[in-house]
């Protein structure tokens, strides 16, 4: 464990493989410790919620705990949180994942299903090579390319607006493109289109657009990153994205240490979240 004047903290509510985003976050350059009660919130710089399996089943590990009053005060008080996968889910109203199951409402919005009959337009994950960064690492072209075309659209083996309706197999598992306007800390230096690892059956779909950082594509576009105010969350894993991930959870410590040194100067330049325009 990592020792020093701040740290970012991991909360363990019983779910997740917490010793991947550990040594994750440590390869970031983080300061870092994993809490089993919720005092060990207190004094934290940043959060970091992880989260694996079903909703329902975190959103009670997570109350059980009794992390939940203490994680809204955290938010409450300006401390920056960094959901994954599931607790990026966490973040949202509800969940109809097995049932109807309350989150934290920290963000409006629902996790829903993907449909079962949503239309491929992806490489499949074989395909992909070890590192995919983005498009320009990914195989040459089966298709010429015409003057303005969506390259990346003929790396898949069709034109722009074309569509094989081969129905896509949920969950999603593999690697998938994140698609943003480029304008958030959160994915600083982390190029439009790059890849990162995905492992779901839900989605996020958030009741404000402008919480929108970054969509990805899997038969609809979806919500991959979302963010209100010192509030991100992200549905890939990137303790498991490569080079992509590594950037993701460096940036949310470069924002964690900002706001830590500069407080409401940072909070001021953070408080307007990215607004995603198709």
């Amino acid at each position: 464990m990592v020792h020093g004047p701040w740290s970012i903290v991991i909360v363990d509510y019983g779910v997740g493989n917490l010793r991947s985003v550990y040594k994750a976050l440590e390869a970031a350059g983080a300061p870092v410790r994993i809490v089993t009660e919720p005092a060990g919130l207190e004094g934290a710089a940043g959060i970091v919620l992880p989260g694996v399996g079903a909703f329902g089943d975190a959103a009670a590990n997570l109350r059980r705990a009794g992390f939940e009053a203490p994680l809204l005060d955290a938010v409450a008080a300006g401390t920056p949180l960094l959901g994954i996968c599931v607790g990026m889910q966490l973040l949202f109203d509800e969940s109809e994942e097995m049932g109807r199951h309350a989150g934290l409402g920290v963000i409006p919005g629902r996790v829903v299903r993907f449909a079962s009959n949503l239309p491929s337009s992806l490489l499949s994950a074989k395909d992909l090579p070890p590192n995919p960064l983005s498009a320009k690492d990914l195989p040459p072209n089966p298709l010429p390319a015409r003057e303005g075309e969506d390259s990346s659209l003929l790396l898949r083996g069709k034109r722009s607006g074309e569509r094989s309706f081969r129905p896509l197999k949920v969950p999603q598992i593999g690697w998938n493109q994140l698609r943003h306007a480029g304008t958030d800390p959160l994915l600083a230096g982390v190029p439009d289109g790059s890849y990162a690892y995905f492992v779901h059956s839900y989605y996020c779909a958030p009741a404000d657009p402008a919480h929108v950082v970054a969509t990805t594509d899997f038969g609809i576009d979806y919500a991959s990153v979302v963010r209100r105010e010192r509030v991100w969350g992200i549905q890939c894993h990137p303790e498991k994205s490569q080079a992509v991930g590594l950037r993701i959870l460096r940036n949310f410590v470069e924002i964690v240490e900002e706001t830590r040194r500069h407080g409401d100067t940072v909070m001021s330049a953070l408080r307007s979240p990215c607004l995603l325009v198709p």
